[in-house]
């Protein structure tokens, strides 16, 4: 067998390891899983979670995104915690503690502080009996089934136990607040995350190349040019947009251009799209019409167009 097919073996039989063993820990959730989300979700205070080693990197991490999904979250190292940082710990909070084996010495002193002051605590661990778990109000017991080394010393498939259990608390938790994409981008601002969860209200124009259907070819121009978005929105009246003047409808009406007004040259019941309408599914739209912008109609009120979206402006952000 050469190093590569040695390589490769090893690898696959890791990753079934952990998905054999995801499996059973699907399997395994009972009713204290319910009790955990239940008693998170009646804490008036922040969720504390905390653990050592591998578990506090774990923990960081199902921290975050809990913090992400609308469950106030932080991480205490519990070294640091024995040393002041209890105080970072109130009435009103929910401590989840991490720890494999359930006897990790750097733990004792912030258990001791959740019996003292009655702050629920919520143990994850893959030992029944062990200390944090007879002490915690409520179980989340992950399987005990060895590790993916072989030989039960490489936190593997516990780590992806315990991650996964932290994921499935986090989502349950934004299933049942209803959090919704736009919950999720107020803390996800940045980035190509942040990009993917703009709306359309958030990118679009607001200072429109708009003119009335009556307005000389001649003034159209001048708008379009000024603007610099390639097209003017033509509207009636009531100040409805009813058509588009693009550079392809100039190219139509080359002949005696000037001499027309937009509404002998517009394009009538123009592509709109939602101010509420998600950007990616602006670009979607653009690409596959091939055009460059689209004008913003609240389609409830089918009223005054209220924005403009370009293609360039969802390409500066990372989309397209």
């Amino acid at each position: 067998m050469t190093d590569t097919e040695a390589f490769l073996r090893t690898a696959r039989q890791v990753i079934t390891d952990e998905a054999r063993a995801l499996d059973v820990l699907a399997e395994s959730l009972n009713e204290d899983f319910a009790d955990a989300v239940q008693m998170i979700l009646q804490a008036p205070g922040r969720i504390i979670i905390s653990g050592i080693g591998k578990s506090g990197h774990i923990g960081h991490k199902i921290a975050a995104t809990l913090a992400s999904t609308g469950t106030p979250a932080y991480f205490v190292h519990p070294a640091e915690a024995s040393h002041g940082d209890l105080g970072m710990v109130s009435k009103g909070d929910v401590v989840l503690a991490i720890s494999n084996s359930g006897e990790a010495p750097e733990l004792v002193n912030l258990l001791a502080f959740t019996r003292r002051f009655g702050i629920p605590l919520i143990g994850l661990s893959s030992k029944p009996e062990s200390t944090l778990m007879t002490q915690a109000d409520v179980h989340l017991l992950i399987p005990s089934l060895g590790e993916a080394c072989g030989f039960g010393m490489v936190p593997s498939i516990s780590t992806t136990l315990t991650l996964a259990m932290g994921d499935a608390l986090a989502i349950a938790l934004m299933k049942y607040r209803d959090f919704k994409p736009e919950d999720f981008r107020a803390f996800h601002p940045g980035g190509k995350l942040g990009a993917q969860l703009s709306t359309v209200r958030d990118l679009m124009h607001v200072d429109l190349p708009v003119v009335s259907e009556g307005t000389p070819m001649s003034e159209a121009l001048l708008v379009m040019s000024q603007k610099s978005f390639g097209v003017v929105g033509v509207t009636d009246e009531t100040g409805r947009l009813i058509g588009i003047v693009t550079d392809g409808d100039l190219r139509r009406n080359m002949d005696g251009l000037l001499d027309k007004t937009t509404k002998e040259v517009m394009t009538t019941n123009p592509l709109t799209i939602s101010p509420n309408a998600m950007a990616e599914e602006a670009v979607a739209i653009m690409n596959d019409r091939k055009i460059t912008s689209l004008f913003v109609v609240d389609p409830g009120t089918q009223g005054p167009a209220e924005g403009l979206l370009h293609i360039h402006d969802c390409l500066r952000v990372g989309l397209g």
